[in-house]
């Protein structure tokens, strides 16, 4: 097992469900004492304290915020000050933007709601820790996607907020570059999330015809990439999009489909 995070804080958001949670529950099992927070109506408390004591880790601390409300922001971090004496790793979970159907829905205020909601908080989060704790998280890890790469349905702005995020980390990292913190990336590969079905509807049923079920990433997978790069580790590494897609983003593609044909009787 990767790390001993006994004594570590972990601030996880959208960490009630998903990838988020996985992501808890992995740093839950190492020893950390964890915070994590959902927005209104998004959580099943009792379940998420249920899962932290069946697997023995210390019980989070669970707190509605939402990520875009600058006061739930400032609320957050007094809380956790009350609470800790600093924040050892931030988790940017939350991931919210609008579906588009066709081009009549590009809107400027529906691109600039993604970029707040997907990418901003890596950046106001990370600032506010500073502000409030006197000192930088060590590790910084915003979940991604393969949206800013390829195509996928009715995932214009969720991509562009991605993009966006990619882009801030690098930024980031340049400029505190002399500070004792690490920010990185991770993109998801296609994970069975309750999201994944908001987003894409019936695409799970839809895919199965044409990719095996190895296609799916798995959340422990994601959540074991993030407690690897905050491990010590891998300290070396800043500033970067490490993909967890099982190599599906090279074999996704019309040649794979033809090689593997009989099979799906194409």
């Amino acid at each position: 097992m990767i790390g001993d995070f006994r004594g570590s804080t972990v601030l996880v958001t959208g960490g009630t469900m998903g990838i988020g949670l996985e992501t808890a529950l992995d740093f839950g099992q190492r020893g950390a004492q964890c915070a994590i927070t959902y927005k209104w109506g998004t959580a099943d408390e009792d379940e998420v304290y249920r899962r932290f004591a069946d697997q023995g880790s210390p019980k989070p601390l669970i707190i509605r915020a939402d990520v875009g409300n600058a006061d739930d922001t400032g609320t957050l971090m007094q809380e956790l000050r009350g609470q800790w004496e600093r924040v050892d790793i931030f988790v940017s979970n939350v991931s919210v933007a609008f579906v588009v159907k066709d081009l009549e829905d590009y809107s400027l205020k529906a691109l600039s709601k993604a970029i707040e909601y997907s990418a901003w908080p890596m950046f106001a989060y990370t600032s506010r820790i500073r502000e409030i704790f006197g000192r930088y998280p060590r590790y910084v890890v915003a979940m991604s996607s393969r949206g800013p790469d390829s195509y996928a349905k009715g995932y214009d702005f969720v991509a562009s907020s991605k993009a966006v995020l990619e882009t801030i980390c690098r930024y980031m990292s340049y400029r505190l570059y002399d500070e004792d913190i690490r920010i990185n990336v991770v993109r998801a590969g296609a994970v069975r999330t309750m999201s994944l079905r908001d987003t894409f509807g019936d695409f799970e049923e839809f895919a199965s015809k044409f990719m095996r079920e190895e296609h799916y990433t798995q959340a422990k997978e994601v959540s074991n990439c993030v407690v690897a790069l905050c491990s010590g580790l891998l300290d070396g590494m800043r500033g970067q999009v490490i993909s967890v897609d099982r190599g599906t983003s090279f074999l996704d593609n019309l040649m794979r489909l033809y090689d593997d044909r009989e099979r799906l009787g194409l």
